[in-house]
């Protein structure tokens, strides 16, 4: 018992000094996390969690978010130790160019890491999608005997993560669903950035989080291993997602212990030396003992606990076939056969609207496709038939009603399509992107396929006012990388634009959708859509071009009407998303938009950006008013005849 004792605290001081190394050698980083909740990562990754570090995407793998990211070496120090791919080496190159340890834990570039962390909130809030993920998931293909769904979502939070609104949005969440196999400990050391955490942060969390619906529990020393096994014993047979407080020391060990000078900087050569001595470890910098290595290598274990899974799915597969086959598909990430063709028309329709036709053509055929809103269902036309709403009680259902959460929604999304097994889409107003932007911008550097549906998208509004009128959100979210923004003109490239954003599996995609409705355009002719621009109407030798998204298509129709009376050579065309069109060929650009023409652009929102396709914008670098819609448009300046006339300027 003591020769396990005394392994066990060398191999937690492992996880400690191996933190405190590469900190000190990148002269970056936040050592303090770490050196206090080392036992904790050791508890879950050598007894709790079943994970296998031999395929850190087994899909019944216990997940494990670190939401408070600049603990990042936490993580990497027990990857390493446990097996994963993460050699010495990366290390000692962490936050260097091209290592595999950057500064914050980025998904997809380390191996073992689930979520792409840094920003306090987005962590714990994209781990209540995660834990939905497999409560869902388990509701529909699990059966008796054969729990092929069946693992916990763990999360470690620090108190700036529980102080940031997003974690509260999506905590309260967690506990309505009563997401049970989700457990958050949290890093509970009464220190931030500025000083004692009491300087601004006082309330009772814990009460707070039982108000939520949750499990809280408290152990009062983060070096009390018995007392976390416990806690996570105690936590695992609740019914409620569950809060461990756990009472830590920034900087163990170490001269700084317990002062916010241990959280975001090296602890320096002779604060280093000193934390030797006092915990006792003797070894020079990135050494570890060989019997650390072989106590807390996990592979074996990680082997076996994958193949006794895969033992189990053979036998469900025996059992049932179909089942099987459908869980095997859509944890791969296969889309299944969706429609080709677009549902009939036969009047002007709002996009908003002929979204939600398309969903209702699409859903059917697509059963991991999750729909949800932010209590404006009627509004962003987002549940499409058939889609009942999710519930503790009706787990299966695929329509999640989010409430007035945007950025807790957007988070949430991204977990759901992290987890595998489900392609989520979440809708609000255009003008509350603002309240997501973290989440949406997190899926984009993760390159989660994520769908945001952003309806009501211009000054269209009328009466809300300026307000709910977006004006610089289109350019804003253009300028993210890796998000791609489609503006549909009518009805059938909003169909079109549902392709695009179903089919896309490196990104997320943002569909901007009218609340008015807007005339038909030829079907045909809208298929264009699929390359993100195209030419919608034209006429031999034009003489100049008009460029425009979503409603404004139509406006640019007028206009070219109006010059065609003045024997004006126009060419008109649709341009709904600036990052498709770019990723087609030089020569098709060309084509559709030739350099050497004179352009007009015309769209209601800002004029910046622009500048990359046409030589004058018809924009709107001003906020909107309230009035009927049609008022607005012409008071702002949004007319056939106004149109026109840039383009007659130009020529």
């Amino acid at each position: 018992m003591t020769e396990t004792k005394d392994l066990t605290r060398l191999s937690v001081n492992a996880i400690r000094f191996l933190a405190i190394d590469a900190v000190e050698k990148a002269k970056s980083g936040h050592p303090g996390m770490p050196m206090a909740m080392a036992p904790l990562a050791y508890l879950l990754y050598r007894e709790i969690m079943r994970h296998n570090p031999l395929d850190p995407n087994w899909p019944d793998r216990d997940r494990f978010v670190l939401s408070a990211g600049h603990g990042s070496m936490l993580l990497y120090a027990i990857l390493h130790l446990t097996g994963y791919n993460l050699p010495l080496e990366e290390l000692k190159r962490f936050r260097q160019w091209g290592s595999k340890t950057p500064g914050h834990p980025e998904y997809g570039h380390t191996p073992g890491v689930e979520v792409t962390t840094g920003p306090l909130g987005q962590g714990i809030s994209t781990a209540v999608g995660l834990a939905l993920a497999e409560r869902k998931l388990a509701a529909e293909f699990n059966r008796p005997g054969y729990e092929v769904v069946n693992h916990y979502t763990y999360v470690l939070a620090s108190d700036g993560d529980l102080m940031e609104g997003v974690s509260g949005e999506a905590s309260s969440l967690a506990g309505h669903w009563r997401l049970s196999k989700l457990i958050v400990f949290w890093d509970n050391n009464h220190i931030s950035i500025d000083g004692p955490t009491d300087l601004a942060f006082t309330e009772d969390v814990l009460a707070r989080y039982r108000a939520y619906g949750w499990h809280t529990l408290r152990v009062e020393d983060a070096n009390d291993l018995e007392a976390l096994r416990h806690a996570i014993r105690l936590a695992q047979l609740d019914e409620r997602p569950s809060l461990i407080a756990v009472r830590s020391h920034i900087g163990y060990g170490s001269p700084k212990q317990d002062s916010h000078k241990a959280h975001g900087e090296p602890l320096g050569p002779e604060a280093v030396e000193a934390t030797r001595k006092n915990l006792g470890w003797l070894y020079p910098p990135f050494e570890v003992p060989e019997e650390v290595y072989r106590h807390m290598d996990m592979r074996e274990k990680g082997r076996a606990w994958q193949d006794a899974w895969e033992q189990l799915m053979e036998a469900y597969a025996k059992a049932y076939p179909d089942l099987h086959q459908e869980l095997v598909r859509r944890l791969k990430g296969e889309l299944p056969s969706l429609p080709e063709e677009p549902p009939a028309f036969d009047k002007p329709v709002a996009t908003r609207a002929a979204s939600g036709k398309a969903l209702d053509a699409i859903a059917p055929r697509m059963p991991e496709l999750l729909g949800g809103s932010a209590d404006l269902t009627p509004s962003n036309n987002t549940q499409a038939q058939g889609m009942a709403d999710f519930s503790p009680q009706n787990p299966t259902g695929r329509y999640i009603h989010y409430g007035v959460r945007e950025h807790g929604m957007g988070a949430i999304l991204n977990g759901l399509n992290l987890h595998g097994g489900y392609r989520a889409y979440g809708g609000t107003f255009l003008v509350f992107s603002d309240y997501m932007r973290p989440a949406i911008r997190l899926a984009a550097l993760m390159g989660t396929p994520t769908v945001f549906v952003f309806t009501h998208d211009t000054i269209a509004l009328g009466e809300d006012g300026p307000t709910h009128q977006p004006v610089e959100h289109l350019m804003s979210l253009r300028a993210m990388p890796n998000l791609w923004v489609i503006r549909p003109a009518d009805a059938y490239e909003t169909f079109y634009a549902w392709q695009v954003a179903l089919k896309r599996k490196e990104g997320p995609t943002a569909l901007i959708l009218t609340r008015q409705a807007v005339p038909l355009l030829s079907p045909e002719k809208a298929k264009g859509a699929l390359k993100g621009g195209y030419i919608l109407e034209d006429v031999e030798n034009p003489e100049g071009v008009l460029v425009a998204t979503g409603s404004e298509v139509h406006l640019a129709l007028k206009a070219r009407a109006l010059l065609a009376e003045k024997g004006r050579r126009v060419r008109v065309v649709s341009l709904p998303s600036f990052e498709l069109f770019a990723a087609q060929p030089e020569e098709y650009r060309r084509e559709v938009l030739p350099p050497g023409l004179p352009t007009v652009a015309v769209e209601a929102g800002a004029t910046l950006g622009w500048e990359r396709y046409a030589h004058k914008v018809v924009g709107l670098d001003r906020f909107g008013a309230s009035a009927p819609y049609p008022e607005v448009y012409e008071k702002l300046g949004f007319t056939p005849e106004r149109v026109a006339g840039a383009l007659e300027e130009l020529l």
